[in-house]
């Protein structure tokens, strides 16, 4: 750096330094600061600055006789704010708490927390949770939340519950909880990061078998949402019926979660029966998500007249169905091929002023697709363009799979086209896989390598059925020297073949005379990639359903 460039930046410093000569400008935890201790505090700022390498010059009897815990906070919070160089407020609080046992006050510590774990620096985060521990400190509950969940997202969690157990602990001595939503906040995130167990096990044994922290509806809601969101409903109820025992007592979203639960996992009649009693419980009542969430469930199963009757029980007790109600209802027509029904249920919801979104439409289309009338999904997809709606992933796989089994496999090219030119989508494996099962059939290995190829260029790794399809391909082809080396690549990603694929693979090696390479596929170990497939049907199954969530 040139040197003029160099003194320029120092007295920009030092004018930043100079803005502390007013007294008012000094954030205090104490009384106000006399105009000496405002001078003297500037003259700490501008030393701690230009000896930031070495703070030894803190170490004089001077600093120790004059430097309080007061300008000590001011300097930390203007170094800290200002210059937004939180590790070099970190080290003067450091070297002047080892070479002055100067005692720090809670708000530097405060600060310099917040600052560190929020930037990352989580070793000196610790260093002055430790500090304030020994100090006697107890962090003020917003600023715990703030570390804590600084560390949970940097995926510390061991030291994240350590400093919130360990808060807990400081604070029921001196007579103050931890509030609920610092420990909620840290289940959640445990959560939506799939650490189920650890989130559970965190609640059983330190949040309801202690007395340092205490839960409320919101800490049972969370642990209800998330063991749903995993198939364990069960384990969700014994939590459930717990609350009493707590003085925590279930609301609308905690009924709402065991009830899209249980419709998640095919309980729907469980659900209808949780419902009714939501509806006889005092000071609470259904809104539109559980009636939807039930809805759905109803739909799943195809069991749309139940659905349908449940829906009218909603509109007597005044409750208006949204548009993730009807949504729901048109994809469930379509899934059993009743479009009568669905368009019906598509000119209601028009009707009550919801306008269709992309997942009416897609839903449309499905349907469509499914009753063979391909053509008349092409016409909504149309419409959609008209009405300036985007179609999503599920859009294109719909439409994509109905082209390819049609055989129509140039206008399923032209929609993967369209679909790689979207910025906005990630395209996954079961877009792709019914077009490159259809080139592959009908032995147009040209188209079916361009295909494969641009699955990788674009990022989208080629999964079980993608390596299923080429193989068989092959295999059908007589080219067993390409299917081997198909399948040794699968292998050498990770990826399980099926059962199918083992099946055909080495009953084709062995009609070729390759009695070893059979050999070698047989003792490959597989996975069904679906019961209902027997050997001697050689289809691929795709994705191309289309689930609505209901929010809870």
């Amino acid at each position: 750096m040139p040197l003029w460039v160099q003194r320029a930046s120092n007295i920009l410093i030092i004018a930043r330094f100079h803005g502390l000569t007013s007294s008012k400008s000094i954030p205090s935890y104490g009384p106000g600061p006399g105009p000496e201790a405002v001078w003297f505090t500037k003259v700490v700022c501008l030393l701690c600055f230009h000896h930031s390498q070495s703070l030894d010059v803190f170490g004089s009897d001077y600093f120790r006789q004059n430097l309080d815990p007061h300008i000590a906070f001011t300097v930390i919070h203007h170094i800290n704010n200002n210059l937004n160089n939180p590790r070099l407020a970190f080290r003067f609080l450091q070297c002047t708490r080892i070479n002055l046992n100067l005692v720090h006050c809670i708000g530097s510590f405060n600060l310099l927390l917040r600052s560190l774990s929020q930037m990352g620096f989580h070793d000196s985060a610790m260093l002055v949770f430790k500090f304030m521990k020994a100090d006697g400190y107890l962090l003020e509950n917003s600023i715990l939340e703030s570390v804590v969940l600084a560390l949970a997202n940097a995926g510390k969690f061991e030291t994240a519950k350590e400093i919130l157990i360990s808060q807990a602990e400081l604070g029921r001595k001196e007579g103050r909880i931890v509030r609920p939503f610092v420990h909620n906040s840290l289940l959640s995130l445990l959560m939506k990061r799939s650490r189920v167990d650890e989130a559970v096990d965190f609640f059983k044994h330190h949040i309801l078998r202690s007395e340092r922290l205490f839960p409320d509806t919101c800490t049972f809601n969370t642990v209800i949402r998330g063991l749903c969101r995993v198939g364990g409903v069960d384990k969700a109820f014994e939590f459930f019926n717990d609350m009493g025992s707590f003085g925590c007592f279930p609301d609308t979203v905690t009924y709402n979660t065991l009830i899209n639960g249980l419709c998640s996992v095919g309980q729907v009649n469980r659900a209808r029966g949780l419902l009714g009693n939501l509806e006889l419980q005092d000071g609470l009542s259904p809104d539109v998500v559980t009636y939807t969430s039930v809805i759905a469930g109803y739909c799943k199963l195809g069991r749309m007249d139940e659905a349908i009757n449940l829906m009218d029980e909603m509109t007597t007790y005044g409750i208006s169905p949204n548009l993730v109600t009807f949504n729901i209802l048109i994809n469930g027509f379509g899934k059993m091929g009743d479009m009568f029904s669905a368009i019906k249920m598509y000119g209601r919801m028009c009707a009550v002023g919801y306008p269709p979104d992309v997942v009416t439409f897609t839903s449309l289309i499905d349907g469509y697709c499914r009753t063979g009338e391909l053509d008349q999904g092409l016409k909504l997809w149309d419409e959609m363009n008209t009405r300036n709606l985007s179609p999503n992933l599920y859009t294109f796989s719909v439409l994509i799979s109905a082209l390819s089994k049609e055989n129509r496999l140039n206008e399923a090219q032209d929609l993967l086209r369209q679909l790689k030119s979207r910025d906005d989508i990630v395209p996954q494996p079961f877009v792709y896989n019914p077009v490159l099962d259809g080139f592959c059939k009908a032995g147009n290995w040209s188209e079916a390598n361009v295909i494969a190829a641009e699955m990788e260029s674009k990022g989208c790794c080629h999964d079980k059925i993608t390596f299923t399809i080429l193989i068989l391909g092959h295999c059908m082809k007589g080219r067993m020297l390409e299917a081997m080396a198909i399948f040794d690549k699968m292998l050498s990603l990770g990826c399980v073949p099926d059962d199918i694929t083992v099946s055909c693979l080495t009953s084709c090696l062995l009609k070729a005379g390759m009695v070893k390479e059979a050999y070698k596929v047989r003792l490959t170990p597989s996975k069904n990639l679906n019961p209902d497939l027997s050997s001697s049907k050689q289809s691929v199954p795709f994705q191309t359903s289309l689930d609505i969530p209901v929010a809870v």
